[in-house]
């Protein structure tokens, strides 16, 4: 019987198992997870979870009986420890597993703060699992003081929603602006202002030098020697990849684990999807961290363990929630030159349209599903409206599709 071992039982591992068994495979699935609860979903942690509006039983992916219906064999609180690409097994707590394919899906972690500047007190936090909310959950109380560290969607989300729940929130950011590498000005002024008006003191340009313990929480030393006291801190500085599992197997890596564009890794016998994954997309090699991309490219590659053999093209699209903002974003703004701005029906609607050349690269839409829902068809599609058009608020971008 062929076996089908998945590492990680995440959005994307999950997603592979169940896509396996949709496809007909009728050999044995083995989905190997880290955490004691089974598969669920991750961006709802942060915000509904942690505010108390959504249990665990309403974060699963699917219910636990799924598993056992469809032969999938959880082994839940037992991660892949090490990968025996000879002999092709994988071990996970005391057992050595054969499998025929290996799925890493592995996911991602967030960077921390290294331990001599305060990175390991009690009272600093990362988001990222039901036992990083867990962990914090009793400090989101009223009249708190909250200090997010790093102005990226991860910060800007955690600050919204303390602010929200009634605690004194100041982010800081290193670099000169908030969303830095992930937007362009107009977005980061856009969202600057909309934190602010919210009560959140933002501190650009601003670094932090170290945490150090206070009774009670924390004192924050800056870069520009101000002092800022806290209960507690979050830290959103980014994630980087789990792989050292490829790593330590002798895998091709580089800013994740490197799979061609079927999924596969340097062996054969061995596929990534979802944040772990390297992929090539426009000429080069990129890391997606999304939901969606988790799901798409989780599901070819199950396509592809079953003979498909069709090559995975990203259609990225992103989300954020912050206070009433809806931001949605579709493409990849990598390479743009331009921005042209859009000005929606409401007032605060507006959306932003990347632009490289003449080619329209990606759309960030805040409150304005109808841009998003248009950019993105249009970006699938190819097809580039000019900038002036699109700065046009009058003219008909859904003519351009035809």
């Amino acid at each position: 019987m062929t076996t089908i071992a998945i590492a990680g039982a995440g959005q994307a591992g999950a997603a592979l198992a169940a896509k396996l068994r949709g496809l007909g495979f009728d050999g044995r699935i083995r989905l190997f997870g880290a955490e004691p609860v089974a598969p669920y979903q991750r961006p709802p942690l942060s915000k509904k979870y942690l505010m108390g509006e959504m249990g665990v039983d309403r974060l699963l992916l699917r219910p636990e009986r799924f598993y056992s219906e469809n032969r999938i064999e959880l082994a839940l609180g037992r991660p892949v420890t090490a990968i025996d690409r000879d002999a092709k097994t994988v071990r996970a707590g005391d057992e050595v597993v054969a499998y025929d394919h290996l799925v890493l899906a592995t996911g991602a972690s967030p960077r921390r703060l290294p331990a001599a500047i305060g990175g390991d007190l009690p009272e600093v936090h990362t988001v990222r699992n039901l036992a990083d909310i867990d962990r914090m959950a009793p400090a989101f109380r009223p009249g708190r003081r909250l200090l997010v560290v790093g102005g990226g969607y991860i910060g800007l989300e955690a600050a919204a929603v303390a602010a929200g729940l009634g605690l004194t929130v100041s982010l800081l950011e290193a670099a000169p602006r908030i969303l830095q590498r992930v937007a362009a000005p107009e977005t980061s002024d856009f969202f600057r202002a909309l934190h602010r008006d919210n009560g959140i003191a933002i501190l650009e340009h601003t670094g932090l030098e170290r945490l150090e313990p206070a009774h009670p929480g924390l004192t924050a030393r800056l870069s520009d020697r101000r002092v800022i006291e806290a209960d507690f801190a979050i830290i959103g500085i980014g994630v980087a990849a789990n792989d050292a599992l490829a790593v330590a197997a002798g895998l091709e890596t580089g800013g994740g684990i490197r799979v061609d564009a079927m999924g596969r890794t340097s062996d054969p016998a061995i596929w990534a999807a979802g944040d772990c994954a390297c992929l090539p997309f426009r000429g080069a090699m990129i890391r997606l961290e999304s939901v969606q991309n988790a799901v798409d490219q989780a599901e070819a590659v199950a396509a592809n363990i079953m003979g498909a053999d069709v090559p995975y093209d990203p259609k990225p699209w992103f989300w954020s929630d912050q206070f009433d903002v809806k931001l949605q974003i579709a493409g990849l703004n990598a390479g743009y030159d331009s921005v042209a701005v859009r000005h929606g029906e409401r007032a605060n609607a507006r959306s932003h349209w990347y632009y490289r050349g003449e080619q329209l690269l990606a759309v960030d839409a805040m409150n304005d599903a109808r841009s998003y829902m248009l950019g993105k068809r249009l970006i699938e599609r190819g097809i580039s409206p000019p900038r002036g058009s699109v700065a046009a608020p009058d003219a008909d971008l859904k003519a351009y599709l035809g």
